[in-house]
């Protein structure tokens, strides 16, 4: 992966498979007292060219481990970018990426995003994103660039063949919602509404 910091950057922007999807590493500077480290920058989001407007700060705890949420996304005008942290605990998170006129349509990138390593994720528009949890009451933290909008909430289920997601292991629970999600239709999943989201 590239990986993008230009000097006296207080982020690091690495590139994934998916196309507009970064892991993000907040650069610690640190002493004897512990560390300081910048966890969003609009002025270095909008230099790497991601989002760098949010609207809403979402706050997610899952008792158990092995429990799945997702995989979800909004159709336009509602299509939003996520920024994703872990502060307790440990998620498998994963990005699907659905836009026809992608480079990496039907691909998918995972990582474990943990309270210890203080990665984010940035889901970029027209992705469907979701997560693992790893470990007892994990919570995350989710930025997202659009307000909630029921009308224009799609999902995909988390074992779709189209996409073929290797997750570490299989939910032990998931909601009654994720689980009814269809197969991969693109009439249903509203894939032509995501292209021109690069």
């Amino acid at each position: 992966m590239n990986t993008l910091a230009p000097p006296g950057a207080g982020i690091r922007f690495q590139e994934t498979p998916v196309a507009g999807c970064f892991i993000i590493d907040p650069i610690r500077r640190g002493d004897d007292r512990g560390f300081f480290a910048r966890a969003f920058c609009e002025a270095e989001f909008a230099a790497a060219g991601v989002e760098s407007r949010f609207v809403q700060a979402n706050n997610s705890l899952t008792r158990k481990p092995f429990t799945l949420r997702g995989l979800h996304y909004q159709l336009p005008p509602a299509a939003e970018v996520k920024l994703v942290r872990c502060l307790a605990g440990a998620l498998f998170d994963v990005v699907a990426d659905l836009r026809p006129d992608s480079p990496s349509h039907g691909q998918w990138f995972g990582a474990t995003l943990t309270a210890e390593n203080r990665q984010m994720m940035l889901v970029p528009r027209g992705c469907a994103h979701g997560f693992l949890t790893m470990a007892p009451d994990t919570e995350a933290l989710y930025l997202v660039s659009a307000p909630y909008a029921p009308a224009q909430e799609r999902g995909l289920r988390w074992d779709d063949p189209f996409l073929g997601i290797e997750w570490p292991e299989d939910p032990a629970e998931l909601s009654a919602k994720d689980a009814a999600w269809p197969a991969f239709d693109p009439a249903f999943h509203g894939t032509d509404q995501l292209r021109g989201l690069m």
